[in-house]
């Protein structure tokens, strides 16, 4: 098990605890024996750690209760609950229409419902970009109300005071560069960035976020050999999507990876199921039985 070789203090080397799902076995140690205890609940230090012990980390996207404890049980180490809600749990197209209001009970959801992972509050566009003041009570508001452990933002030397201002006031940041959707319109769609001359900005950005605080950093559609670059300098640990394999972990959107959604698809989304159809045949079965007559059964009536 990746986590069970941390180094941890004795609070958080205790027997991992029970969420509201249950008391689930501890990832990575399926049959019970004895061994080192696994990590109660992932830190800022853990992950750095995992950079340094060459160990990969694994981040998803979580909106809800459910998700929430399978991902934890499955022993992801960080669950974003991303704007990313905006086109895939709203309905809207982008990510850009979500608010402050409506992410931060998807953020309790998720954050009442783990026992190990890092809760990771995205700040959703123009909640902090005005000045670091506005970012700082943002984050304070994912925080107290949503329970996140970390907020996310996108951007970066232009963002280092925000980042600056929030750790500053005891706020655990993860930064965000490369292709940062928030700003699509300015970047002229979504396109791969960092290629040719614009390498050395994205490496810029990652150097001003460590500088500002930023305890991990996201990159998003950035080539592969400038992802790895960026991995190689930082001392904190790096996160791609779309960036190639040789950052220090890896985030997808769950709906993407796990096949609920279907359609085009973007080039760095790899789906390890068909959800969609397996829901897709249930409910049909449903339906049908419902006009049928067939359910309820006389086991499933008072």
């Amino acid at each position: 098990m990746r986590s069970s070789t941390m180094s941890s203090t004795p609070e958080e080397t205790a027997p991992y605890g029970g969420g509201p799902s249950g008391t689930p076995t501890p990832a990575g140690n399926p049959s019970g024996t004895t061994g080192p205890a696994p990590i109660k609940r992932i830190r800022t230090h853990h992950l750095r750690e995992m950079k340094q012990r060459g160990e990969r980390i694994s981040m998803l996207t979580s909106y809800d209760q459910l998700t929430a404890q399978i991902f934890d049980e499955a022993g992801i180490e960080l669950l974003l609950v991303g704007d990313s809600a905006s086109n895939n749990v709203l309905g809207n197209s982008t990510s850009l229409p979500i608010t402050v209001d409506e992410l931060i009970p998807m953020t309790r959801a998720v954050s009442r419902s783990v026992s190990r992972a890092m809760v990771v509050g995205d700040l959703p566009f123009g909640s902090y970009q005005a000045s670091p003041e506005q970012g700082y009570l943002t984050a304070v508001r994912f925080m107290k109300e949503g329970g996140a452990h970390c907020v996310k933002l996108e951007g970066g030397v232009e963002m280092a005071p925000q980042i600056e201002r929030m750790t500053r006031g005891g706020i655990p940041v993860m930064a965000h560069i490369g292709f940062t959707p928030q700003s699509e319109h300015a970047l002229g769609g979504y396109r791969v960035q960092g290629r040719g001359e614009t390498a050395e900005r994205v490496l810029r950005d990652a150097l001003a976020v460590q500088e500002a605080g930023a305890f991990a950093v996201v990159m998003e559609m950035v080539p592969g050999d400038v992802a790895a670059e960026v991995t190689a300098e930082l001392d904190i640990p790096t996160i791609g999507i779309g960036a190639g394999n040789r950052c220090d972990g890896q985030v997808l959107v769950w709906q993407d990876a796990f096949g609920l959604r279907t359609g085009r698809l973007p080039r760095f989304v790899k789906q390890y199921a068909d959800l969609r159809s397996v829901l897709l045949d249930a409910a049909r079965t449903y339906d049908a039985e419902v006009k049928d007559g067939s359910f309820p059964a006389a086991e499933h009536t008072f």
